[in-house]
């Protein structure tokens, strides 16, 4: 069982940066391949960013890509998501998850391909 809680959304103005945390439980967190996605207020969720468990192969949405970096930390069992150039299309509540995977290149893209999902954290950028 993998307990997620993220933190570092809030309000930024278009074209400033927020960086994401998401601290799991748990001692085999190094064995979770981790992404990020988000929900805006009327859509569905959708995937933003991915990563393996040792992070040697991610993965990005094209609307983000070039702007946002996923990346973890094994050592305090935490993932990130970096977030530059934020643009008012990128409101939404920001949600990790995890899944328990030991495939060193395939990242998971799908809500449904995880299995544990945290609270969420919200962003809002501002015109």
């Amino acid at each position: 069982q993998v307990q997620l809680v993220e933190s570092g959304g809030g309000l930024v103005q278009a074209g400033g940066s927020l960086r994401l945390s998401c601290a799991a439980s748990g001692r085999t967190f190094s064995s979770y391949a981790m992404g990020w996605f988000r929900q805006a207020p009327g859509k569905e969720r959708e995937f933003v960013a991915a990563i393996t468990w040792s992070g040697g192969n991610r993965a990005h949405a094209d609307s983000v890509k070039g702007r946002f970096t996923i990346s973890r930390d094994n050592a305090k069992n935490t993932v990130y998501l970096q977030m530059n150039s934020l643009k008012p299309e990128d409101t939404a509540v920001y949600y990790c998850a995890a899944k328990f995977s030991l495939h060193s290149t395939v990242v998971v893209t799908t809500t449904e391909g995880y299995d544990y999902w945290g609270q969420g954290t919200q962003v809002t950028v501002s015109s």
